[in-house]
């Protein structure tokens, strides 16, 4: 397993207003991972795993997630369905080590949500990622290119409520020339990125010179 790249915070305050100084370095992935960028919004977000959803309520019913009248979060997430292209995995959260470097995913069929940025149905950019392949074959989000504007995207939560996106476009960019802004920057509805590796393999590091992008929207 290849070492995870540091990251450097933006700190605290308001992320559009300090959005210049908050651009952060590449993460990288082990073996055939994932780099990309990560804006992390406090130092202090340590969220835990979120509880296993019983067998059989995989699906649950269809609600726009919000804040609830108590100040509550929405439950996280637990499972991705992309019916379209084949996609069903897990969830899992991807929080900042101790020594500042970004959990990924350690099972190539699981995926996970960055817990520095809001649950997915909550307002702004909610963000999932997932490997390609590995060096065993395909993996959780091996048909991410696959995906076409207007495919669903359905997001399962830890009460058994689910949320619905809608897929707008897919962006690739070289991992040195990642997105961020457009990734992790405030969004006035609630939104989601599904991240993972593509373009040429480069052996020497062990990871894919770029990242495939989907950028989807909560469906009304």
């Amino acid at each position: 397993m290849r070492p995870l790249g540091r990251i450097r915070t933006s700190g605290p305050g308001k992320l559009a207003a300090r959005w210049r100084h908050a651009m952060a370095l590449a993460v990288l992935a082990a073996g055939a991972g994932i780099t990309f960028v990560v804006v992390h919004p406090s130092p202090t977000d340590r969220s835990a795993a979120p509880a296993a959803l019983p067998p059989g309520s995989a699906t649950g019913t269809l609600a726009l997630a919000s804040p609830s009248a108590s100040g509550e979060r929405p439950a996280p997430p637990v499972r991705i369905d992309i019916t379209s292209i084949g996609v069903s995995a897990p969830v899992d959260p991807l929080v900042l080590k101790v020594d500042g470097t970004l959990e990924v995913p350690t099972d190539y069929r699981r995926a996970g949500y960055y817990t520095g940025r809001p649950v997915p149905g909550e307002i702004g950019p909610a963000i999932i990622a997932a490997h390609v392949d590995s060096k065993t074959g395909p993996a959780a989000f091996y048909h991410l290119r696959d995906l076409k504007p207007g495919d669903e995207v359905r997001v399962t939560r830890a009460d058994g409520t689910t949320v619905l996106f809608s897929v707008d476009r897919l962006e690739q960019h070289p991992k040195d020339a990642f997105p961020t802004e457009a990734v992790y920057g405030p969004t006035p509805g609630a939104t989601l990125r599904l991240v993972t590796c593509a373009g040429a393999f480069d052996h020497s590091a062990e990871s894919y010179r770029d990242n495939l992008i989907a950028f989807a929207h909560l469906k009304a």
